[in-house]
């Protein structure tokens, strides 16, 4: 009994303290392993003895876009940093202003604070693009804070537009060729829009209806409304301007002068028309004025309109500009007999005013004096000419806006081709040529411009067009002359009508080929 109790006294003894592990010897990988730590993988227990103990991971680690997409926290941070962005978008600019730029002491937002804030929503869309809820999540989000920067927009624009300096003056002048203050903080303001729907452009957004709200094009026609408010009035006043002139260009120049001196070895100066003279100090003006009106790629459009009707105008005036008759110094023969007659018929009847002979200064004996000059008015093909290369200073819409950009080519061509027939009409080349030779001159030419020209070139008897028609020129031009389509869609209506007058005229060689040629554009313009 003793003997027992002993062998168990250490059985019934308290602890003091926590016995030592005995140090254990090495063991395999395989022992022991589903009773100690069994919530760590069998391959990360054998690479114990060739690595340090670190920390082990998470088991499955859990990206970090979808979780916070879970518990919401990315679409709030990504709403404060959007407000941010919007808000630091009218910002004044540091640094000093000069006193040209300012309006009630505030200077206009620089240019690029459009383009940051579409740079950051790029980057957050491009991030998500494999992810289509989170996707449309974001758009969502964008709502809100684009449509506190479309009402910043309209506050700050309001007195802007409604001011009298912001059209003042309407277009740009030599005594004003940069915006006024006024003008340049609306720009600034239309900027921010301009760039904002450039990164709408690239990304595609806004082009089509979402019923589930998910879209924004109803933020993008406000972006492209607050463009239009801005350089809408002013490309107007530079529209008015270039049209007023253009218009004149089809009223010949008038030399009241005294009878026309040609003498042997006179080399006569051509008088520019008086709206292509003011065209070339005004047009370099106007050009710089839309490159910044036009600088971003919603107005392209609003510049590709302004274009067309400035060039169809020009066709327009230029057709139907009357046929004024322009000879060239001939040989001396027939200069000494042009002079004589012109002495024989000054003799019996006196000049009105007195010669300008009197009024000369007088010269040494030494020195004869020089001959009068001769002066001769440009022609209709000079003209045109001249209004092709100054409308060519002007800006052309870019090659990303397709549609804009070929019908601009077209109707360039068809200034250049209305130059080519009216110096063939200048030069007598109609007598010449047949029909190949008409339709390769008229190829580029809407037939109601081609038209007029082809009749005084070849019918001996000129009638305008209204007068074959049997109405007034003025219901003809407002009825068939608007614009390219409007003349396409009349072109068979108003040829078929000719071609009855001109089968009733007597049947000439000029008549058959303006017959013919009529008859081709028809058929055309039919198909």
């Amino acid at each position: 009994m003793h003997t027992l109790t002993l062998k168990n006294q250490s059985f019934f003894r308290p602890a003091s303290r926590p016995t030592s592990p005995a140090p254990g010897l090495p063991s395999r990988p395989d022992s022991g392993i589903g009773f100690e730590r069994t919530a760590h993988p069998l391959n990360r227990l054998s690479l114990s003895t060739f690595r340090r103990a670190s920390p082990a991971p998470t088991p499955t680690a859990i990206p970090a876009l979808p979780t916070l997409v879970q518990d919401g926290s990315y679409l709030e941070m990504l709403n404060l940093k959007l407000s941010e962005a919007v808000s630091k978008a009218f910002v004044q600019p540091s640094g000093p202003a000069t006193a040209n730029e300012l309006v009630c002491g505030k200077r206009p937002v620089p240019a690029g604070r459009g383009r940051a804030l579409g740079a950051l929503i790029t980057s957050e869309l491009q991030a998500t693009r494999e992810n289509p809820h989170l996707y449309r999540a974001i758009l969502r989000c964008l709502h809100r804070p684009l449509s506190v920067l479309l009402s910043n927009l309209s506050a700050h624009l309001l007195p802007l537009l409604s001011s009298s300096a912001f059209l003042t003056p309407a277009a740009p002048m030599p005594q004003m060729p940069n915006p006024n203050p006024t003008q340049l903080h609306a720009l600034a303001l239309a900027g921010i829009a301009g760039e904002l729907l450039e990164t709408f452009d690239d990304l595609r957004l806004g082009l089509e209806v979402d019923v589930r709200g998910e879209g924004l094009k109803m933020i993008r026609d406000s972006l492209v409304s607050v463009v239009s408010r801005v350089i809408d009035p002013l490309m107007g006043g530079i529209k008015a301007e270039l049209m007023h002139l253009i218009v004149a260009l089809e009223n010949p120049i008038s030399i009241t002068a005294g009878p026309l001196k040609i003498l042997a070895g006179t080399k006569p100066s051509t008088i520019q028309h008086p709206s292509i003279v003011a065209l070339q100090s005004m047009m370099p003006i106007y050009a710089r004025a839309l490159i910044r009106y036009t600088q971003w790629t919603t107005s392209q459009a609003t510049l590709a309109s302004l274009l067309i009707s400035l060039l169809w105008r020009g066709l327009v005036a230029l057709a139907n500009r009357p046929y004024q008759s322009v000879s060239p110094p001939g040989s001396p023969g027939l200069n000494s007999a042009v002079v004589k007659g012109q002495r024989q018929s000054a003799s019996m009847s006196p000049p009105a005013t007195p010669p300008s002979v009197r009024f000369a200064i007088k010269l040494p004996p030494s020195r004869p004096p020089s001959p009068p000059s001769v002066q001769v008015p440009s022609t209709a093909s000079a003209d045109a000419r001249a209004l092709y290369d100054l409308l060519s200073l002007l800006p052309r819409p870019v090659a990303a806006s397709q549609l804009a950009h070929e019908a601009v080519d077209e109707a360039f061509d068809g200034l250049k081709g209305v130059a080519a027939l009216l110096e063939a009409e200048q030069t007598n080349a109609f007598a010449k040529g047949g029909q190949t030779e008409l339709e390769r001159l008229t190829a580029d030419l809407p037939t109601l411009i081609a038209l007029p020209i082809v009749l005084r070139g070849y019918c001996p008897t000129f009638r305008t067009v209204a007068e074959m028609l049997g109405i007034s020129e003025d219901e003809y031009r407002k009825g068939c002359l608007l614009g390219f389509s409007r003349a396409e869609e009349c072109a068979a209506a108003v040829g078929q009508r000719v071609l009855a007058v001109l089968t009733n005229e007597p049947h000439t060689l000029a008549n058959v080929i303006v017959t013919k040629w009529l008859e081709v554009d028809v058929a055309t313009a039919d198909d």
